[in-house]
C-alpha cells in the first residue's frame, strides 16, 4: 500500500517508490511513504487564501463547536484506528492514550469556546485609560494570523501529536499543514482520511504530508507559525533555518527530554507513597515501550532506599509481559522499528560505560506471540549509577526506549541539583507525603522543568501520572526541553492570534469590538431591555435607572437579612483608625438595590440571572447617599442549543455602574444574563 498525502483538498500519492514502512511486531512491510513531487509552496498558498478565509469568518463559538463535531466524529470510528495502531507495535493501553487521549485534547478545546465572544477575534485584557478625561484609550484586539501552522511531529504519537496540535491552531482559526514522523505515518494518514471524510473541516484547513517535508521551511513567511517535536539535534537544525530567521516566523520546539522522578526522604518502604513511586515509574519506563518525551529517564532516590526501590522495581519490571499487544497480557510492544530500535542500543552501550545495568538484557529476553528477531522488541533496562555528580553521561544521553537510571541523592538540595543536571526537561516529579519537601523542591527545581508533578496518597487516584501533558496547562520547557511552550488551554491559543494595540475613544473601540468600552456613547431606548429578545439588544445599549436614597434603615434590615453584621456597618463606635467616617453601606447592598433599580420583573426574554463578573466597590456609601445605576448591554454570545427541545438562546453580559449624586461611580460590575431568542429554529 503506498500512502497518500492530503494536498489542496485532493489525496495525492508521491512520486517514486519511496520509503519502505514496517509493522513493527512482525516487521512486515505495510506500506510506502513518499512526498517527492509535492508542491510545498502551492500548499501553504492554498492554505493561506483557501482555509485561513474560511476559518477566519467563523466565530470562536463556531470554530469551538465545529471542533466538537469532529471530536464526537473521531470517538464513533476509533476502532478503526486502534487496528492500525497495532502495527505501530501499540498496546490497547498505548494508543488509548494516543487516540483518545488526541481526540479528548478537541474536546478540550471546544470547551475553550466558552472563554471567548461570540466574534472572529477577542480582546485581551483590559483598556487603559491614555487620557486625563477619559476620551483617549487603548485596548489590544487579537485576530488571527493570516498564515498557516506547520506541525512538524515524532513518531511515538501519530494521533495525539496532530490533534493536540490541530486543536490549538483551529480554534484560533488557523490552518494548519501536518508533517507526522514517515515511520507510522500510515497511522496519521487513517485519521486525517477520516477527517476528510467527515466534511467538518473547511476546505484547506487540515492538509498531510507522509514523507518527507525538506524544503518545506523554504516557503514560510511571517504570519506562519512552525512547531516541531522531536529530537532536539533535529529541531536546533530547524530552529536555525535562515527563512525562519528572515521572516521572524514563530517556531516552537517540544525536544525529547531527560526527565526524572524523585523519591521523598519520607516515603520510605511500607509507606503509601513508597508504592506509589514503584508502580508510576515502571509504567513511565513500559507505556510506548518508553517512546515518550516525558517518560522517566532519571530515578532519584535517597541513598539509604537506593536497594530497596532496586529490588521492589526489578520485581515489578519483570512482571511486564511483552510482546505482540494483541496477545492478552501483554503490557509492552515493541518499539517504532528496527531503525529506532538499533539507536537505543547504541545510546544502551553508551551509557554502560559509566555505569552498571542492574535489570535486564539487550539480548536474553522472552517475547510472546511474536518473533523478536523480526520485531523491534527490547527488554526494559534498569541502570545504577552510584555517583551521578561524578558520571554526568546519564545526564547527557537519552535512549529513547524503555531506559532508565537509578541514582542516589544525600539531601533534597541534591535532589533538586541532579534534577536540574537535565538541562531542562518537560516534567519531573516527586513522591512524597511531606509537602514541606514538596515546597523545597518544586522552588528549587522549577526553573529547570515545564511541569513538576507532586504526587501523594491525597491524589494519587485522580492523577493522571508524571508522562501525561494536560490541554489546559502548558506542556514544554526550557533549555534541552526545547524552550517552548504548547497548548496551555487559552494561552496557547494566543500564540497562533495576533496582538495589536488599538487606540483611539471610548465610543470608536465599541464599535469597533463589540465590547462596550467605559465611557463610551449610551444607546437609549424606549423600551426597556430586559423586554428586549437576544438578537434584538445592541451593544451600548443602556438605561438610566431611578435613584434611591440610602438610609440606616437599609443598613440595619440588610444586616438582619444576610447575617452580615461587620463593625463598619453596624457599630459607629469602632470606626477609630479606618477610613470610613460613619457607618457605611453593605457592598453588597448597593450591589442588590441596584438590582432592583434596573431590573424589569415582569415576565420577558430574560430566563435568569447567569453569574457576576468584576465586581468592585470603589467609594463607601453612607446613610443620605443617593445612588442610580447606568445599566449597559456590555457583550452578547450566542449559545447553542442542546437538543431540539432546548431553548435557543445566549448569554448577555451588562455594565452594571453605580454612582451616587456627585456623579462618581461607587461600585462597578458586570453581571450576566442568559436571554431567550426571538429565532427559535
Amino acid at each position: 500500500m503506498k500512502l497518500q498525502n492530503y494536498v489542496s483538498g485532493k489525496w495525492i500519492a508521491g512520486d517514486g517508490d519511496g520509503q519502505a514502512l514496517y509493522n513493527a511486531i512482525t516487521g512486515e512491510q505495510v506500506a510506502t511513504a513518499s512526498s517527492n513531487g509535492l508542491d510545498f509552496s502551492a500548499m501553504m498558498d492554498y492554505a493561506r487564501k483557501v482555509g485561513g478565509p474560511a476559518l477566519r469568518k467563523m466565530t470562536f463559538q463556531e470554530r469551538g463547536l465545529m471542533l466538537k463535531k469532529l471530536a464526537l466524529h473521531l470517538v464513533g470510528e476509533k476502532e478503526k484506528f486502534y487496528k492500525v495502531s497495532w502495527a505501530t507495535g501499540a498496546t490497547r493501553a498505548d494508543s488509548w492514550i494516543d487516540i483518545e487521549g488526541g481526540i479528548g485534547n478537541l474536546f478540550t478545546y471546544a470547551s475553550l469556546r466558552r472563554q471567548f465572544p461570540d466574534e472572529t477575534f477577542c480582546l485581551d485584557g483590559d483598556a487603559v485609560k491614555l487620557g486625563k478625561n477619559g476620551t483617549f484609550i487603548g485596548h489590544h484586539i487579537c485576530v488571527p494570523k493570516e498564515g498557516v501552522a506547520i506541525h512538524i511531529n515524532a513518531f511515538n504519537f501519530p494521533v495525539w501529536g496532530m490533534l493536540e496540535k490541530i486543536a490549538v491552531n483551529l480554534l484560533a482559526g488557523v490552518p494548519a499543514i501536518v508533517k507526522p514522523a514517515t515511520v507510522t505515518s500510515f497511522l496519521t494518514e487513517a485519521v486525517v482520511r477520516e477527517i476528510d471524510a467527515s466534511g467538518i473541516l473547511p476546505p484547506g484547513a487540515l492538509q498531510l504530508i507522509c514523507g518527507s517535508a525538506n524544503g518545506i521551511l523554504d516557503h514560510v513567511i511571517s504570519q506562519d507559525i512552525v512547531t516541531f517535536t522531536g529530537s532536539a539535534s533535529t529541531g536546533k537544525m530547524l530552529k536555525s533555518h535562515p527563512r525562519l530567521v528572515e521572516e521572524a516566523v514563530p517556531f516552537t520546539m517540544e525536544a525529547d527530554s531527560l526527565n526524572c522522578c524523585v523519591l521523598g526522604e519520607d516515603a520510605v518502604p511500607g509507606t503509601a507513597e513508597f508504592d506509589i513511586f514503584i508502580k508510576e515509574v515502571q509504567r513511565e519506563i513500559t507505556v510506548k515501550a518508553g517512546q515518550k518525551c516525558t517518560a522517566i529517564r532519571r530515578i532519584i532516590v535517597p541513598e539509604n532506599l537506593i536497594e530497596d526501590v532496586q529490588i521492589a522495581l526489578g520485581k515489578r519490571l519483570a512482571q511486564t509481559l511483552i510482546g505482540d499487544p494483541q496477545i492478552e497480557g501483554v503490557r509492552m510492544g515493541p518499539l517504532a522499528g528496527k531503525t529506532q530500535l538499533k539507536e537505543v542500543a547504541e545510546k544502551v552501550m553508551q551509557l554502560s560505560k559509566t555505569q552498571e545495568i542492574v535489570f535486564g538484557d539487550m539480548e536474553k529476553f522472552d517475547v510472546t506471540g511474536a518473533d523478536k528477531n523480526k520485531g523491534a522488541f527490547m527488554s526494559p533496562i534498569l541502570f545504577l549509577n552510584k555517583d551521578p555528580f561524578k558520571y554526568q553521561d546519564v545526564h547527557n544521553i537519552e535512549a529513547f526506549g524503555p531506559i532508565s537510571t537509578l541514582m542516589p541523592y544525600k539531601t533534597i538540595v541534591d535532589a533538586i541539583e541532579l534534577a536540574k543536571m537535565g538541562k531542562g526537561s518537560l516534567v519531573c516529579s516527586i513522591v512524597t507525603g511531606d509537602d514541606k519537601i514538596a515546597k523545597e523542591f518544586v522552588i528549587g527545581a522549577a526553573c529547570m522543568h515545564g511541569r513538576i508533578l507532586v504526587l501523594n496518597a491525597d491524589c494519587v487516584k485522580e492523577s493522571t501520572g508524571h508522562g501525561s501533558p494536560m490541554p489546559m496547562l502548558t506542556h514544554g520547557g526550557p533549555g534541552r526541553a526545547g524552550g517552548g511552550e504548547e497548548m496551555g488551554g487559552k494561552r496557547g491559543v494566543f500564540h497562533y492570534l495576533q496582538r495589536t494595540a488599538i487606540q483611539g475613544s471610548p465610543t470608536t473601540l465599541t464599535n469597533i469590538t463589540n465590547n462596550y468600552q467605559y465611557g463610551s456613547k449610551y444607546i437609549e431606548k424606549d423600551i426597556h431591555p430586559f423586554k428586549r429578545y437576544f438578537e434584538e439588544l445592541e451593544i451600548g445599549e443602556t438605561i438610566i435607572t431611578a435613584k434611591h436614597t440610602v438610609s440606616e434603615s437599609d443598613i440595619v434590615n440588610f444586616a438582619n437579612v444576610s447575617g452580615d453584621n461587620f463593625y463598619a456597618h453596624m457599630d459607629a463606635t469602632s470606626l477609630e483608625g479606618t477610613i470610613f467616617t460613619g457607618r457605611v453601606a453593605h457592598g453588597y447592598f448597593v450591589l442588590s438595590k441596584a438590582a432592583g433599580l434596573f431590573v424589569d420583573a415582569k415576565k420577558g426574554p430574560v430566563l435568569l440571572n447567569y453569574g457576576l463578573e468584576e465586581c468592585r466597590f470603589v467609594k463607601p456609601v453612607y446613610p443620605g447617599t443617593t445612588i442610580g445605576v447606568r445599566f449597559t448591554c456590555k457583550e452578547k454570545i450566542a449559545q447553542e442549543k442542546k437538543s431540539e427541545e432546548d431553548i435557543a438562546k445566549g448569554i448577555v453580559k451588562w455594565l452594571v455602574d453605580i454612582y451616587d449624586e456627585t456623579g462618581e461611580t461607587v461600585a462597578i460590575a458586570t453581571i450576566l444574563t442568559m436571554v431567550k431568542k426571538k429565532n427559535q429554529d
